[in-house]
This record gives C-alpha cells, structure tokens and sequence, in this order.
C-alpha cells in the first residue's frame, strides 16, 4: 500500500503517465482504464520504454511543468497561510501539493485534446492535401497493402523481388498511417516504376481514406483476422474497412489471399486469388520447409521456377507465389524472379530464427492474430527437434471474441503436440488452457507470472536440441 502510493510521487511518474498515453496509441478510454487499475506506477514500463517523439515530449513537458507550477502554487499558499495569515492557505496548499499525481493524470488528456485541435488537426489536414497531390501526380504503378496480418511482410517481398528489375520505393517499416504516407510522398522522385504503400487498420474508415489519398492502381489484401476489436467491435467491420480498398479499385487489379478464411464472403469474381496452391494461374507444389527457409517449385504451363526463400513457413507460399507471379507479369525475367526470392529474409519479430544455446528459437513475437497462431502452430509440426516448445501469453484487442478466440488457440497449439506450452498469466490464459483441456493435450503446461524474467533468463530455459516457437507479444497496457 505505502510503495504504490510512493510510487505516484516518484521522479518518474510523469514519464510513466505519457508511457501510458503512448501505449495506448493515444486513446482516451484505454488510458483511463489502464490508469484506474494501476497500483504501482513504478511497475509499469516493464516490457519497453517511452518512445521521444514529438507529441511525447510535448506530453512530458507539459506534465513536468504543470507539476513545478502546481507544486509551487502549493507552497506559496502554505506560506501566505502561515506567515500572513491567508485563510485555508495551509489546506489549500496541502491539498494542491498532495493532489498532484491524480489531477495531472486527467489533465493530461486536456493536454492532448489541445495538442491535437491546435497543432495535429490541422498539421493532418494539410499533409494529407499535399500527399494527395504527390500521388496523384505519380506516374508509377501504386501497389496498397491492406489486411489484418502479413501486410509488412508482403510490402518488402514485393519490394525485394521487384527491386531486381525495376526502380520502387515502399514505406518504411511498418510506417502505414496517413502521416506515414504523407512523409513518404514527400521523398519521392517521381521516376519510380513502382511504390508500395501500406495501409494500417485502426478504426472503420482507415483503409478507405488512404486509399483517397494515395490513389492506388493495385491493391492486395493479405487477410482477416481478428484484430482491432475494440474499435471495429466484429471481424464483419475490419473486413468491411480492408476491402475498401477492393472497392476504390472497383475490384479491377485486386489481389487477395485464399488461405484466410474469413476473407470469404467478401470475395468478388473480379479478385484474383492467391494461397499456398499458387497465384496468377501459376501453381506451386514440392513445398520444403526448415529452419534455413522454404523452398518450392512454381509451374505454369511449359515454365517452371525452382524458388527458395528465406521465410519460414509454409504459409509463406501464397504470398511468394503472388510476389514471383506478378513480377513476371510487370516484366521481370524468370532470373531476376528467382535471385529476388532469394534474397528473401524473415523480418524482425516475424517468424525469425535464431540460436540458443544450442536450441533453435523462432521469434515470432510481432503477431498477433489468430492466423499467425495457425502459421506458427504448422512450422512447429514441420520441423524436427529433440524437444518442442510454444511460448505464448495470448492475443490482445480481440473484442467479444477473446474467449472464443483463445479456446481455438488451444486446440491448435495442442494440435502441433508440443512438449511444454509455456504461457504467461494474464486475462487469456484460463481460455487457451481451456483449449489445450478440450484437446487432449497431454504435454507440460508451464505458467509464467514474471514474463520479463522469463524471457530475460530464456537461456537457463532451453536446451541443445530444443525448438521453440515463441508468438505474439502481451503490452504493458494490457491485464
């Protein structure tokens, strides 16, 4: 009780309150509701720290100065009470210096509903007519990458393979929100032959807005998953949003991947369809998967490329499928398709392999979907090892369907037959043993309370031999 209260009156508290709102991505109620069940401030920024950007600082200056000011404003009222007289001075005063900690929690919400009317709002508003203009002015071929999952993976494959014959551009990282466009616009040339644009998905209307603005010709869609319910409340809303971009398209030079499920009834005749059976009329087979990547052969007609990458995972075929068949037909020679798959690497956090001691560890702790379960539960079947292990604490931002989501993700990581499922404790984990219950699991069920220590100390966990598949990431904001 007296450490959470300490903790509230720490040096560090107001970096912790703007961690908080950054957390939340900025959004009001998740902070709130992070806010009134925190007990100890100091225990908060396990997993990260706070990201300087420019609404950040802003953020912690104004919550370190209104602090100095509130502080001071205290003081002076216990002195003019005490020294002059001033009546309620000393409990005015008191009340100002021992409130600090929760008032600046409420107003720095004020604060940044002002940093957004005054300065973001209209900063937006003109960056979005100038990115317009850029990309409406691009002579080149505008891919957009929509979905729920694999859009970063999709966007560098392509810009990977297609590199090899032509001169693209694509937005950085997973940069995929209309301020993110708005700088990458600006550092065209102009001469590309291709760019690829990203689109992230937050809210009902994301996808649709950057497609008025960056103006695409060719749109792919890499799937729905449960993900951002809590804004899109159903899987219905998100899949309306992500095919929007079907729709500015008018379904011509629409690009959508098969393997997902859920993209079903959204599907149009116009759409070309991709999956792990090939893409374009091409079709794959003789799929390999290890540690060292996948390999496939893709046939079409008389023509047949032998194509090695390095992502794991045989869901990975669909999309080398659409990347290699489409260069072919923006004119790439079968050469340059297959040296550009090549060069194919699993990206930070997705599906990325590493050593251990001794043990292979596969990180795949950047998903988080319900599909990625599914991808990281298949390598797990297909490779060997001595020992095998599923490192989860669950998925965040599932909305009604948590429960129901969670118990799936049992049963399929029951499914690849593990030897040891470790999770970490938190809201979830009742629903993803349920799963494993219901499935029969019959291997070791290892429950973590201090995530950080666990990973921290991964090397006195794993052994020579061992594979590990460790997937999704659980942030500080979530119980």
């Amino acid at each position: 009780m007296i450490r959470n209260l300490i903790s509230m009156y720490l040096p560090s508290y107001p970096k912790v309150l703007v961690y908080m709102l950054q957390s939340s991505e900025y959004r009001v109620k998740p902070y709130l509701e992070w806010l009134h069940r925190t007990k100890d401030f100091s225990s908060v920024m396990q997993r990260r720290n706070l990201e300087p950007t420019k609404s950040a600082r802003w953020l912690l200056i104004t919550a370190r100065l209104g602090i100095v000011v509130q502080l001071a404003i205290g003081l002076t009222l216990i002195y003019l009470g005490t020294i002059h007289n001033l009546p309620g001075g000393v409990v005015f005063g008191l009340a100002a210096i021992v409130s600090y900690p929760i008032v600046w929690a409420y107003l720095l919400v004020l604060a940044l509903a002002a940093g957004r009317a005054m300065v973001e709002a209209p900063a937006g508003r003109q960056a979005n007519r100038e990115s317009s203009s850029h990309f409406a002015k691009h002579p080149g071929i505008k891919i957009a990458v929509a979905g729920s999952y694999g859009k970063t993976t999709m966007k560098e494959l392509l810009n990977t393979v297609l590199s090899q014959g032509l001169k693209v551009a694509a937005t950085p990282a997973n940069k995929n929100v209309a301020r993110s466009h708005a700088q990458f616009a600006k550092k065209l040339a102009g001469d590309e032959d291709v760019i690829i644009i990203e689109y992230g998905e937050g809210a009902p209307g994301d996808v649709a807005r950057f497609a008025r603005v960056t103006q695409p010709t060719h749109g792919v869609i890499t799937g729905l998953a449960p993900a951002h319910l809590d804004k899109y409340k159903t899987l219905v809303a998100a899949g309306e949003d992500i095919f929007s971009l079907a729709s500015y398209l008018h379904g011509k030079n629409v690009y959508v991947n098969d393997d997902s499920s859920s993209v079903k009834p959204f599907l149009k005749k116009s759409y070309k369809l991709f999956d792990q059976n090939g893409a374009l009329g091409w079709k794959a087979s003789r799929v390999q998967v290890s540690l060292q990547g996948t390999s496939f052969h893709l046939d079409k007609g008389k023509k047949s490329l032998h194509l090695r990458s390095g992502l794991i995972g045989r869901h990975q075929v669909g999309y080398l499928s659409l990347v290699a068949a489409l260069a072919i037909e923006l004119g790439l020679s079968d050469k340059q398709v297959i040296d550009g798959i090549a060069k194919t690497q699993p990206f930070e956090h997705r599906m990325q392999p590493y050593q251990l001691s001794g043990a292979w560890i596969i990180d795949d702790t950047y998903n988080g979907n319900l599909e990625g379960i599914v991808a990281g539960t298949q390598v797990l079947k297909d490779l060997s090892a001595q020992r095998k292990l599923y490192v989860t604490p669950g998925l965040v931002d599932q909305g009604e369907e948590t429960e129901a989501v969670h118990i799936q993700a049992g049963k399929l990581i029951a499914a690849a037959k593990p030897d040891i499922v470790v999770l970490m404790r938190n809201s979830v984990t009742n629903y993803i043993e349920k799963g494993l219950k219901q499935a029969q699991y019959s291997g070791k069920i290892q429950i973590e309370d201090k995530p950080l220590e666990f990973y921290t100390n991964l090397t006195h966990f794993v052994a020579n031999g061992d594979l590990v598949v460790m997937q999704n990431d659980w942030p500080d904001n979530y119980a």
